[in-house]
């Protein structure tokens, strides 16, 4: 009990900060949705933990529910690093065919 009053403590904490970086327009409208549901769906399983811990038992599984709720945490967060890389690779084409076209416009340029 005492775990999950600190957890919810410390999720409206964040959730407060969250808003006040929403009011100086430090985070976009979608940033701000995207961290308000998470935080929002983070409360609700630390308030609904026993009951997750009952369905996990009833699955089947031989963890706890805080224990499932991890693994999938660490399995999403590499499905977003994965997912991160791809785009950042992607950037790093683009931009290297920007600077060969600046840099042949400029050639170019030179050779008239």
């Amino acid at each position: 009990m005492l775990q999950s009053s600190i957890a919810l403590v410390i999720i409206i904490l964040f959730i407060f900060r969250l808003a006040w970086q929403n009011y100086h327009r430090q985070v976009t409208r979608a940033e701000y949705s995207f961290w308000l549901s998470f935080w929002f769906v983070s409360a609700m399983l630390v308030l609904f933990i026993k009951d997750i811990d009952r369905l996990v038992a009833a699955l089947g599984f031989s963890g706890s529910g805080i224990q499932i709720l991890l693994y999938l945490a660490v399995a999403l967060l590499f499905s977003q690093i994965f997912r991160l890389r791809l785009k950042m690779e992607l950037m790093e084409r683009n931009i290297t065919k920007l600077t060969e076209d600046k840099a042949a416009i400029e050639f170019k340029k030179s050779n008239k």
